[in-house]
C-alpha cells in the first residue's frame, strides 16, 4: 500500500516560523517511518519560501520517500522534488508533460491529479497522469467543500475502471484504510493520520500489512 502524507502546516501550533520548523520535523519523521510520498500542499507560500521548504524536505527525506509539490511545477523541477500533484483547477496534465519535456525532467518524475468523480479520474488517466487521488471517501472537515463523502462503493467503481493507481483520500484512518484497499485502492492519503500520529513507524507497518 502506498502511504501519502499531505501537509498542512497551518494546522500546527505556533507562529509562522515555528509552524515551518515543526512541519519539517513531521515530514522527516513520516519519511523515515515508511511513508512513501509526501505531498507538500502549502499553497499560500511564496515561490521562494516554498522552494526553501521543499529543498529542505528533499534533503531530510531518505531516498525511499518521494517528495511531491502541489501545483508548482517550476518549484518541483528546481528543488529536486520527485513529482508534482495537480488539483482539478490546476494546469492540465498535458501542459505539465509538455513543460517537463522542455525541461528534460521526465523519467521518474511523477504527475498526479486530485479528482472527485469517475469522469475526472478517467480524464486524468487519458491525459497521462501517473496516479489519481480520489475522494473524499469518508467524512472529513478538510474535504467538506467537495460535498458528501463518495463512499467505498464509488471508490471501488473508480478503481475498477481506471488503470493507473488510485489513492483514496478523505477521512482515512487506521481503522478504515483496509476498506479502501479491499475496494482496489493502491494506497491512502491523509493529513491528520500522518501529521498527528504519535507512533508513525508502527502506523506505517500496520497499514502496509493490510
Amino acid at each position: 500500500m502506498k502511504l501519502c502524507y499531505v501537509t498542512d502546516r497551518k494546522a500546527l501550533a505556533g507562529h509562522a516560523e515555528e509552524q515551518v520548523r515543526v512541519l519539517l520535523e513531521k515530514i522527516e519523521n513520516a519519511a523515515c517511518a515508511g511513508v512513501d510520498w509526501i505531498q507538500i500542499r502549502e499553497k499560500d507560500l511564496s515561490g521562494r519560501a516554498l522552494s526553501e521548504l521543499v529543498r529542505e524536505a528533499v534533503r531530510r527525506a531518505p531516498t525511499t520517500c518521494r517528495i511531491l509539490v502541489n501545483d508548482r511545477v517550476d518549484v518541483a523541477c528546481t528543488t529536486g522534488a520527485a513529482g508534482v500533484h495537480l488539483g482539478e483547477q490546476s494546469l492540465p496534465v498535458t501542459e505539465v508533460r509538455r513543460l517537463l519535456n522542455e525541461k528534460q525532467s521526465g523519467g521518474e518524475f511523477l504527475v498526479g491529479v486530485s479528482t472527485h468523480s469517475l469522469e475526472a479520474a478517467l480524464s486524468a488517466e487519458k491525459a497521462g497522469a501517473d496516479y489519481v487521488i480520489f475522494g473524499p471517501i469518508f467524512a472529513t472537515p478538510s474535504k467538506a467543500k467537495f460535498g458528501a463523502p463518495q463512499g467505498v462503493a464509488r471508490l471501488a467503481e473508480v478503481c475498477a475502471q481506471v488503470r493507473v493507481p488510485i489513492v483514496a483520500i478523505g477521512g482515512v484512518t487506521q481503522e478504515n484504510a483496509p476498506e479502501c484497499v479491499r475496494a482496489g485502492a493502491a494506497g491512502v492519503a491523509a493529513i491528520r493520520l500522518f501529521q498527528e500520529g504519535s507512533d508513525l513507524p508502527a502506523l506505517a507497518r500496520g497499514l502496509k500489512a493490510v
